[in-house]
């Protein structure tokens, strides 16, 4: 029973993802991608800024193979990434800051394995892009 209600979960998430990316306009988005999508649906870019003031990092979240997204009130941070293929959810940030309570693009974030400790990648940051709701008119 156990395995045909894994089985099934995983059918749909396979037939979920090429959907909303057709629903995207492109068959060539990935999961990571999609899920960006969804989160900056109805926000609007913002000018990108080099550093941005963050409280520990609680709120920075990992796209995997996407982007890194920092979240700051009602306004999120969004960070491509030079090497977007290094992020991996199941990884754990080390983040060395050059610019004490700023996130900025020359701070480096090494990835390390959640399990066995060792270094998976290191992420070199782009600058960050701002994402709100537009404010309402009335």
């Amino acid at each position: 029973m156990l395995k045909s209600v894994i089985a099934a979960s995983a059918a749909l998430t396979l037939f979920a993802v090429p959907a909303l990316a057709e629903e995207h306009g492109d068959m060539a988005m990935t999961k990571g991608e999609v899920k960006l999508a969804k989160m900056l649906e109805g926000r609007v870019a913002g000018e990108p800024r080099s550093c941005i003031r963050t409280i520990g990092s609680r709120n920075l979240m990992q796209i995997d193979d996407t982007a890194l997204v920092y979240r700051d009130g009602r306004t999120l941070w969004v960070n491509r990434t030079r090497n977007p293929g290094s992020i991996d959810d199941s990884d754990v940030m080390l983040i060395r800051r050059f610019s004490g309570t700023s996130l900025c693009r020359t701070d480096q974030i090494d990835m390390i394995d959640r399990y066995a400790g060792m270094l998976t990648g290191v992420i070199f940051l782009d600058d960050f892009v701002p994402y709100r709701l537009p404010e309402e008119e009335g």
